[in-house]
């Protein structure tokens, strides 16, 4: 049996072997504190799940149109409207099962043999894996040059050339947790209308995960980008439903028939209950995002301190997400090394800094999306094995 080449290219997320790891140790009876998954302990909120369940109970549960039903487009279009005083026509608007079909696509787009798309390194490790699939060349971006895993509009800029097609923005950034300030992503997007030709997918998905009272210089403040501006968001993060599989996108209104093709190729819809589930969610009370960013802004002292309180750790504090990125380099060990130790001898689960790119050799992730007896004792395990 012979498969195309481009399956070889492919890559995976270190999350999931992790994951597998840790449900091993604790079927053979040991202990595990996981902070390596990215979602949050939080429940989805009731009136999405009561909304959900209502619309199967009403019987909505056959097939819509590829791109979602309307009612679930223009309540996306009204919060974009709320949150960013952007108008967003809903037909820009494409409801998607999660966020990586926007990436896919995006990506399939513009990725091809000879064509070039950049990305940030360290980052969510799909990127990388789907560029190389397409057969483009994939340019990486130090995102740990800055102390703040802030973006560095410089080192883009000099990285664009003609054969760059797309270039792939995220913050809050995964797996750093930097936030980049409104002055910086002003001076990119002003500097990229000198790139008329190059597309640009901004994966905002932390969107509402930012701490200090600050807001996302989200890239739907500048129209004049939108002709070639790809917005990836859903409910995942801030709505804490990882599950429900929910994503929305917004696209150039060329690029729109294309997008819905792939739909139609790929994944047909999504699912018509969690749509109005996800409607409830957008129109209804955020108790639940005010409750949950309270608790994570504790929390992420909590595990900040108690990190710097390690010996020969290094933590940054991070801007939004719910990821910290602490550098190991001074314990004697790589990040690698580090999260095999912590696992084998301490009973903790993190992720190494290579798992999203090759800069961060010496940083491994911490998710601190769970309660703070963990974090504690996550801490005070890591401390007793650095002794």
């Amino acid at each position: 049996m012979k498969i195309a080449k481009s399956v070889n290219r492919l890559g995976t997320e270190a999350v999931y072997n992790i994951f597998a790891k840790t449900k091993k140790l604790i079927k053979q009876g040991k202990e595990i504190i996981d902070l390596s998954l990215g979602q949050s302990d939080f429940k989805s909120p009731q009136h999405a799940v009561d909304a959900a369940v209502k619309a199967l109970k009403d019987g909505h549960h056959g097939y819509t149109l590829p791109n979602g039903i309307i009612e679930c487009r223009e309540a996306v279009s009204r919060k974009i409207k709320s949150l960013y005083k952007a108008n967003i026509d809903p037909e820009r608007i494409i409801i998607m099962p999660g966020g990586k079909p926007t990436m896919y696509y995006a990506i399939s787009f513009f990725g091809e043999p000879g064509a070039e798309i950049m990305y940030p390194d360290p980052g969510f490790p799909i990127y990388e894996s789907m560029i190389n699939f397409t057969g483009a060349k994939a340019i990486s971006y130090n995102m740990i040059e800055n102390k703040d895993f802030s973006i560095n509009p410089n080192k883009i800029l000099s990285l664009i050339n003609e054969k760059t097609r797309l270039l792939i923005l995220n913050t809050p950034h995964n797996p750093t947790g930097g936030f980049t300030e409104k002055n910086v992503i002003d001076r990119l997007a002003n500097s990229l209308k000198n790139f008329p030709n190059l597309a640009i997918l901004s994966d905002e998905i932390y969107d509402r995960l930012i701490f200090d009272n600050k807001e996302i210089p989200t890239l739907l403040n500048y129209p004049d980008l939108y002709d070639r501006l790809i917005i990836l968001n859903g409910w995942s993060k801030t709505y804490a439903m990882t599950g429900w599989r929910l994503g929305w996108s917004v696209w150039p209104e060329q690029l729109i028939e294309h997008v819905f093709k792939f739909c139609v190729n790929s994944h047909s819809c999504v699912n018509t209950p969690a749509q109005y589930g996800a409607i409830a969610a957008l129109d209804g009370p955020e108790n639940h995002l005010q409750d949950m960013m309270k608790e994570f802004a504790i929390r992420r002292k909590l595990i900040v301190d108690g990190l710097r309180s390690l010996k020969g750790v290094e933590c940054n504090l991070p801007g939004g997400s719910f990821f910290v990125f602490p550098n190991v380099k001074k314990t004697g060990m790589n990040g690698k090394e580090f999260t095999e130790k912590c696992l084998k001898e301490a009973g903790v689960a993190m992720i190494p800094g290579t798992s999203f790119g090759k800069y961060a050799i010496h940083n491994v992730r911490f998710n601190f999306a769970t309660s703070r007896e963990n974090i504690s004792k996550a801490i005070e395990k890591i401390d007793k094995i650095l002794k």
